[in-house]
């Protein structure tokens, strides 16, 4: 499945923010959805191929972890993250999507995982971890 229900603004102005952020416009992101716990972003294959004419591995993990960064962050408790850890399946030569969903939490941790995309071809998969922050007056 590649994610719930979506919401292209964001719960509170968070996907503008993670649209406009300097590395999602550097490298093309658009998230295209978000929902409590998950996120939906694409990005562009042109100009981040490496010699051999596939996708760069740093793309397909910068799409994933912004991904991973919005779901975590998609809510009432920022969070920051502690662990990323990718697996690369198979090469991609287009434009990718990837879906973070959080699977898991406790008090101070969440779990995430991320698919990577190509079409319906599974290209890749992050799992991240993080850390709650305190919550701060006025949030």
């Amino acid at each position: 499945m590649k994610g719930g229900d979506t919401d292209p603004e964001g719960s509170n102005g968070i996907a503008a923010r993670f649209d406009h952020c300097e590395c999602a416009r550097l490298l093309g992101m658009e998230v295209t959805g978000t929902w409590p716990g998950g996120a939906r972003v694409i990005m562009e294959a042109a100009g981040k191929r490496n010699p051999n004419g596939v996708l760069h591995g740093g793309a397909i993990f910068s799409l994933a972890d912004h991904a991973f960064g919005l779901a975590a962050n998609n809510g009432k408790t920022r969070q920051v993250a502690v662990s990323a850890t990718i697996t690369y399946l198979s090469p991609a030569r287009g434009t990718l999507e990837a879906v973070a969903e959080q699977v898991a939490e406790t008090d101070d941790h969440s779990l995430f995982i991320v698919r990577v995309y190509e079409g319906e071809r599974m290209v890749a998969t992050l799992d991240g971890v993080g850390i709650k922050e305190p919550s701060k007056p006025g949030r």
